[in-house]
């Protein structure tokens, strides 16, 4: 069962990979051009924040997948959830670093602290600990909805999208 827990742990670091993959480019130039507020994390801080979050939500994800007997029918929901919240997890450093489009990225982030809380409600009753594990998680994206809505206001010219 080991191999599981591994594999269910290692499996969203696979997203956080391909999107260092974009970021590297794009932090040292388009992102230190754009206006961000003073109480923003040094950008240092994102590699380490997220390698413990994308941990910490894989782990969970076992736990609730071991829980429930593996992808069983009872497994649809708790862990579809999961899963479309870890697309749009997925999806938003493409937005907003490779599209720079500052505003969907705002919209995409939403819908993913959405999908976080529906994700969490439904891991509740199957495993306590593993919607504990998901807490950092929903911490640091209210902090990055934050960011990600002052940078979206603050720099109306930046945003590749303009009505």
């Amino acid at each position: 069962m080991w191999t599981h827990a591994l594999g269910f742990t290692a499996f969203p670091h696979f997203g956080g990979f391909l999107g260092w993959l974009i970021t590297r480019k794009e932090v040292p130039t388009w992102y230190e051009t754009l206006k961000k507020p003073s109480w923003r994390p040094p950008n240092k801080m994102f590699p380490v924040a997220w390698t413990t979050l994308y941990t910490s939500m894989g782990y969970a994800s076992y736990l609730v997948w071991r829980d429930l007997g593996g992808f069983s029918s009872k497994a649809v929901v708790p862990l579809g959830l999961y899963g479309a919240q870890l697309a749009l997890n997925w999806a938003w450093t493409p937005i907003f670093f490779g599209a720079h489009n500052i505003k969907l990225a705002l919209l995409d982030i939403v819908g993913l602290y959405g999908l976080v809380l529906g994700t969490m409600y439904s891991w509740y009753p199957i495993n306590k600990t593993a919607t504990a594990l998901m807490l950092p998680y929903l911490t640091w994206l209210t902090l990055a909805a934050c960011l990600n809505y002052c940078i979206w206001r603050d720099n109306p010219e930046k945003d590749k999208k303009k009505e």
